[in-house]
């Protein structure tokens, strides 16, 4: 029986990425050239064409990142609620941390996908794959609290936090609150 140990990422790769998600988040992919992403991290080129084989692949690995830090936020969420009826509370409120205290300037799936316009490309079915994966898992959490109709919810939530990142980067607090505030009365609504 052979067993896979996956080893943890080197530090370039690690570093790579750091660099790629701060820059890319803050200015854009495209503004973005590989060689300000290689000074960043204080690779040579070498190493950035060995770890991703070029830009498009550090961009993949960049979305990935990130689909993988939100991932992990709501399995650690869902970890911690004993009651499923306050799973949806903590959705919203995590969304609304994410909003204020980290993405600030827009959602990278959404930004990217401005950034990337042909649907076929792998950017892009990274994305599809990213919000297809947040849609089942919002049908999920409104289905184990109780709600009617969970798809509805879920999609009405993806619509709002689209909305709600775009707004925060826009008009700050404001659209936070009017998300939260929408948030709460369309659980009530579904509640049974």
């Amino acid at each position: 029986m052979s067993t896979s140990i996956q080893k943890p990422p080197s530090p370039a790769r690690t570093r790579l990425i750091d660099a790629a998600t701060r820059l890319f988040y803050a200015e854009g992919i495209h503004s973005v050239g590989v060689d300000r992403v290689i000074e960043e991290a204080g690779v040579t080129r070498a190493t950035l064409y060995k770890q991703f084989g070029g830009k498009e692949n550090l961009v993949l690995a960049y979305l990935r990142s990130e689909d993988e830090l939100l991932r992990g936020m709501f399995a650690a969420a869902s970890a911690t609620i004993a009651d499923p009826g306050h799973l949806m509370d903590a959705v919203i409120d995590g969304i609304v941390a994410d909003i204020r205290q980290r993405h600030t300037r827009g959602c990278p799936f959404i930004n990217a996908a401005a950034e990337f316009p042909d649907a076929t490309g792998a950017v892009r079915q990274l994305i599809t794959e990213h919000r297809e994966w947040f849609r089942a898992t919002l049908t999920e959490a409104a289905a184990l609290a109780g709600l009617d109709d969970a798809a509805a919810v879920a999609a009405s939530l993806v619509l709002l936090r689209d909305a709600a990142l775009v707004g925060g980067y826009l008009d700050g607090e404001e659209a936070t609150t009017a998300f939260e505030r929408t948030a709460r009365s369309l659980i009530e609504n579904h509640t049974l």
